[in-house]
């Protein structure tokens, strides 16, 4: 007999429209793909270097992470504004394990800002738990405060800083309002920071800084250090007896689904989040890239007569059709999204995989595959002034803006 979780578990839409979009190039359809958020950058070779010192490191190691891995997580985490010791520290293969877990041991219901990361809800759903969805203000991440206060009720509260899908950072005012809501209701924050190094400027506030006893931080090295594929998960656990309770039943349940991240990637981890200076280099050149290309695309799109929030930090936008809705003769997301794929060949994610309205002209686009066919390309576009310039760069966004302009023009 299926039961109600299996006919439950569908494809995360990321992965589903990139293996689709990938079937397609293959196929030798010219494809402009914006609709996978993968960092698009070619590994560090002193990272690399760390994995070949670790890979023969066969053992099983401590489920929550190696002493070297956990000490230099807490460094991490301390230059930051949060003081913290190696035993708050759990790492997993990914980040996505360790939110599926957490959102199976805190107690409640599960608050999410409407749109959010495609994997809150349906994981969620699969630890049985209720969602409220919460609609954002001005910026992403984070719910609107008002429909915040409405909602509000004791269980866990998801935070995005900065934001996927919409690209926006949360501003500390903000943060620390919401925080106070989150208190107040006696909710849990959850904040996803594994875009935190990507943000563009210097105003980021973690609502651990704000609720410290009762806020635990997510984080790995998937976007940073354009590392996807290598699964390095990270989590910070409040110095609390939450933070404690929570340690020990992530940690139980870790030591029964996947028992430790990869020895050779502990010893990745441990190399890339004590931060020496070739990895600090690379992240700034890799922030420095992603703001110039997410903003060089949110100009060419605002210019076209789209409404978009400005990019703050990480490498997507998130596009609102709704101005030209009379002239499209269109009346969803999926078929907006249909339009650009199978008229124009380009490919975004639309926005009911967010948790949007299907009737609502959005969508969500990365930027973070335009940056080069080979690392050569890669490298280039990260070492250059004027990224956007790029032959291969500037063609991509010449070709998002007349798709645009047609369809506006339509």
């Amino acid at each position: 007999m299926e039961s109600s979780a299996i006919r439950s578990v569908r494809p995360s839409p990321t992965l589903a429209a990139d293996a689709r979009v990938r079937q397609k190039i293959a196929a030798g359809e010219d494809v402009l793909h914006l609709a996978f958020g993968e960092a698009g950058l070619p590994v560090l070779p002193a990272v690399a270097e760390a994995l070949a010192r670790g890979s023969g490191d066969n053992r099983y190691g401590a489920v929550a992470g190696s002493a070297e891995a956990r000490t230099a997580a807490a460094g991490y985490f301390s230059r930051r504004g949060l003081p913290t010791g190696p035993e708050q520290v759990v790492f997993a293969p990914g980040s996505k394990p360790l939110l599926y877990a957490l959102l199976n041991v805190l107690p409640g219901d599960v608050v999410l800002p409407c749109p959010s990361w495609v994997s809150y809800a349906a994981q969620a759903e699969l630890a049985g738990k209720h969602v409220a969805s919460v609609p954002i203000g001005e910026a992403g991440g984070v719910p609107d405060c008002v429909a915040l206060e409405e909602a509000a009720r004791p269980g866990t509260l998801v935070l995005t800083l900065p934001d996927n899908p919409t690209g926006t950072v949360a501003s500390p005012e903000l943060v620390r309002e919401v925080a106070a809501i989150a208190d107040g209701a006696g909710l849990a924050i959850v904040s996803d920071e594994i875009y935190r190094d990507l943000a563009f400027d210097d105003e980021f506030l973690s609502p651990a800084e704000v609720l410290p006893e009762g806020t635990i931080v997510t984080s790995g090295l998937s976007k940073s250090m354009a590392l996807g594929g290598w699964r390095i998960g990270f989590a910070r656990m409040p110095d609390s007896d939450l933070g404690r309770s929570l340690g020990n039943a992530v940690a139980g349940l870790a030591s029964e689904v996947w028992s430790s991240l990869a020895a050779p990637m502990q010893h990745v981890a441990a190399y890339v989040l004590s931060e020496p200076q070739e990895v600090r280099d690379h992240v700034a050149a890799s922030r420095r890239l992603h703001r110039a290309v997410s903003l060089a695309a949110w100009e060419r799109l605002t210019g076209a007569g789209v409404e978009c929030r400005r990019p703050g930090g990480g490498f997507y936008l998130y596009p609102d059709f709704e101005p030209l809705r009379g002239r499209l003769g269109i009346e969803t997301a999926d078929g907006l999204a249909e339009l650009l794929l199978e008229r124009f060949g380009i490919a975004v994610l639309s926005g009911p995989a967010f948790g949007d309205r299907p009737d609502g002209l959005r969508f969500r686009m990365a930027t973070s595959l335009l940056y080069g066919r080979g690392d050569e390309q890669r490298w280039e576009a990260l070492a250059s002034d004027h990224p956007a310039a790029l032959p291969w760069i500037a063609a991509a966004l010449d070709r998002l803006e007349a798709a645009v302009s047609t369809i506006a023009r339509s």
